[in-house]
């Protein structure tokens, strides 16, 4: 029996998972589907920063739009260091599309406008 306690909702309900995945303890579907998913093929929502260009702004927050793999975690944020964004981005603006295949593309989570003087740039 697997225990784990619920993040979906703030009630962090204290659920009990067994070999079968029956799953107790959960007040809501919610937390049913999350206890199976998280025992069967856990996802994640991915925050990090990329390189930018510019340097008064050398990093970029961005995150996944959409929850990930877990296991894939390592291997994304690889992939998310070689990536220099070099171009003005809008919060929600996509940076790279289909990371590995997930189907899932990683977004800006702030906007960044090139405000630096000539020569700043990298």
């Amino acid at each position: 029996m697997k225990e784990l306690t619920c993040i979906v909702c703030p009630v962090g309900c204290h659920l009990k998972v067994d070999q079968e995945l029956h799953v107790t303890g959960n007040k809501c579907p919610r937390g049913l589907n999350y206890a199976i998913t998280e025992m069967t093929n856990p996802k994640r929502v991915l925050t990090t920063t990329v390189k930018t260009a510019y340097m008064s702004i050398p990093r970029l927050s961005v995150k996944t739009k959409d929850p990930i793999p877990k296991a894939m975690i390592k291997d994304i944020m690889s992939q998310l260091n070689n990536v220099i964004v070099i171009n003005d981005v809008k919060i929600g603006d996509v940076i790279v599309a289909n990371i590995l295949d997930t189907g899932v593309d990683i977004i800006a989570t702030k906007s960044v406008h090139n405000q630096t003087h000539e020569g700043e740039t990298l």
